[in-house]
């Protein structure tokens, strides 16, 4: 079949690799503009652009699909099928009916569980232990279609950048194995339970949503901790007001310290919740880079008692 990919992230790429490297013809790629990143905030193609560009697939960069030129691009490519990963942008109604065979999605949650822009980052904020990846027909209504494939697998001790690499590497041959039976129409879709209002939506993290303050129980901490790393990030603050960036921690039931309060030993720094307590494991300071948090420790000298996450005024 003549495909059109669309995806933006690393996380679309195994995909898209697999389709090109299959029986199908990638006929063309569609992805958002460059984006803005790195110390001198340079403009760089997305990682889906760029292998788009090393094999030589016609690319679409575009921020929306509501446009009379996208629409008038996306239509002379005559796709038999278009496969989305993690485009970023919806698609509006006069273009899903485009290709022969309309829209698929490769989604990374338990339909309908999780619908939306994070699913792998609030699975793991919200303690989940498993997930599925699910491969879904597209239409108009946020992440409510029918679902071809359903892959289900546990959820480790892991980083939402951690479990989503995992999710799309195999996600890609879910894909495709998708793609086949719809060639020979074979390929049958399951309706979605319906939603009702237990069921959770995953908006895009904020900044916000990484600040640590000790407040919450100690898995419950660590479980935020993962959930946005890497990104946004997760961060506390120091008693002066700095911020402290965190990452690789682990929930511990002892020492029993006050939520934020400080322990530090020759080789490990604990940092008290509602319910036990936080081994801190890599820490940044502002300014500065990654470091072993009981090496920090030693160099920051705190006070004895000094107590973490306190909310700043701005």
């Amino acid at each position: 079949m003549r495909i059109l990919f669309a995806g933006t992230p690393q996380a679309a790429v195994p995909t898209l690799k697999a389709l090109i490297g299959s029986d199908h013809d990638v006929v063309a790629v569609l992805t958002r503009p460059p984006a803005r990143s790195g110390r001198g905030r340079s403009l760089h193609p997305s990682p889906v652009a760029q292998v788009a560009t090393e094999h030589g697939i016609e690319l679409i960069e575009t921020s929306t699909l509501k446009t009379p030129q996208v629409k008038t691009r996306v239509e002379e490519t005559n796709p038999d099928l278009a496969v989305v990963v993690a485009y970023g942008a919806l698609v509006p109604a006069d273009v899903l009916s485009l290709p022969t065979h309309g829209w698929i999605n490769l989604h990374f949650s338990d339909l309908p569980r999780w619908r939306g822009a994070a699913p792998v980052q609030w699975a793991i904020l919200a303690g989940d232990t498993t997930t599925a990846s699910c491969v879904f027909q597209l239409e108009e209504g946020l992440d409510t279609g029918p679902v071809f494939s359903r892959q289900r697998l546990e959820i480790g001790h892991e980083t939402s950048g951690e479990l989503l690499e995992r999710m799309s590497t195999m996600g890609a041959d879910q894909v495709l194995e998708v793609v086949d039976k719809i060639a020979k129409d074979g390929a049958t879709a399951i309706p979605q339970t319906p939603l009702d209002e237990e069921t959770p939506h995953a908006r895009m993290l904020r900044p916000a949503d990484g600040f640590i303050t000790f407040t919450e129980t100690a898995v419950q901490t660590d479980q935020r901790i993962r959930a946005v790393s890497p990104n946004p990030g997760a961060y506390t603050t120091l008693p002066d007001g700095r911020r402290l960036k965190l990452a690789n921690c682990q929930a511990c039931p002892e020492p029993q310290l006050a939520p934020g309060q400080v322990h530090a030993t020759k080789t490990d720094v604990y940092v008290g919740c509602s319910d036990g307590s936080l081994r801190l494991g890599r820490v940044a300071p502002a300014g500065k880079g990654w470091m072993d948090g009981a090496a920090w420790a030693r160099g920051a000298r705190l006070e004895v008692g000094a107590v973490l996450g306190q909310p700043q005024e701005n």
